[in-house]
């Protein structure tokens, strides 16, 4: 059996425009690596290679509450060590906090042999993502873990819908600034007009025939938000801006990645996202703000390397 195992865990986008707190994909980088050791002495010790300041407290660590999770349903008298480097800097609003958390799960699983299915190992997942944000909301960590495009049909009990797609290829523009997951759900209302959610239905239902198609006009039509996307876009400058500009560029459609500040645009094809990196980041350079831009295929997921 391996005594360590070091797993590449990516960025994910979640919400999708149409899908909050339902729809999620995977994007092939950029990526946490999380290397996780066996150890004969109890508990779960962490440890960073990054810098950012996060806790090595397991109990106020993602990754430490994912594996306490997994923990609790072992008979072995195992203890982890975990080391964690970010790739994904957390408040992006690309998957930072299920990225550690489902790196560190995946990378557990592997040294046990295999104990836990994908399934099992997103709801193990959840309890990092319902310590970084208060709630168990699952469009982040399944995709990582599944890869590709997942639907989120229930958290309790879990029900995880994996998702046929086109190729596609996803720009992300994260500025260099944070906005907590936990704020940026503090902004949304607690009342929706019926016909609001009526509307956010049909495009949801609209946007998975479309994957299922591959009919990107369809894709693009239903790339609308009545609900969310209208109460968090204040909190990201430059956010109308950059997204026009995107889809003047040629993509498909696009909104904010989760709870932001980042702004992703879907394409077809890789030179089409690379147009719309450069068009997005002349527009976003007018903010006058520090921002990062990833192109990336659909579809990675944890993996150890």
């Amino acid at each position: 059996m391996e005594n360590s195992v070091t797993v590449r865990s990516p960025a994910t986008v979640s919400n999708v425009v149409c899908g909050f707190d339902c729809l999620g994909f995977a994007l092939r980088e950029p990526f946490d690596e999380v290397r996780v050791t066996l150890s004969s002495q109890l508990g779960i010790r962490i440890s960073h290679t990054d810098g950012l300041g996060l806790p090595s407290d397991p109990l106020k660590n993602v990754a430490g509450a994912a594996i306490a999770a997994l923990q609790s349903r072992l008979t072995d008298g195992v203890g982890f060590d975990i080391q964690i480097h970010k790739g994904i800097r957390p408040g992006s609003g690309i998957g930072s906090s299920a990225a550690s958390s489902c790196g560190a799960v995946v990378a557990a699983d592997r040294l046990l042999g295999g104990r836990f299915k994908p399934a099992e190992l997103v709801e193990f997942a959840l309890a990092g993502e319902e310590l970084a944000s208060g709630s168990r909301h699952a469009d982040n960590a399944a995709p990582c873990v599944f890869g590709g495009f997942v639907l989120v049909r229930s958290t309790r009990p879990l029900d995880i819908v994996e998702l046929a797609h086109p190729p596609l290829y996803a720009t992300v523009l994260h500025p260099q600034i944070e906005v907590k997951t936990s704020d940026a759900r503090a902004v949304l209302p607690r009342e929706v007009p019926l016909a609001s959610a009526v509307r956010n239905w049909s495009n949801l239902g609209a946007f998975v025939a479309a994957l299922a198609s591959g009919d990107l006009e369809l894709m693009s039509r239903a790339m609308q938000d009545d609900i969310v996307e209208p109460a968090r876009m204040a909190l990201i400058p430059g956010f109308h801006n950059a997204r026009q500009a995107g889809l003047e560029a040629g993509a498909i459609g696009g909104g904010i990645s989760g709870s932001g500040p980042s702004i992703f645009m879907l394409s077809a094809d890789e030179r089409t996202a690379s147009s719309v990196a450069d068009a997005m980041s002349v527009s976003y350079a007018a903010t006058g703000l520090d921002f990062r831009v990833y192109i990336s295929e659909v579809g990675g997921s944890a993996a150890a390397e």
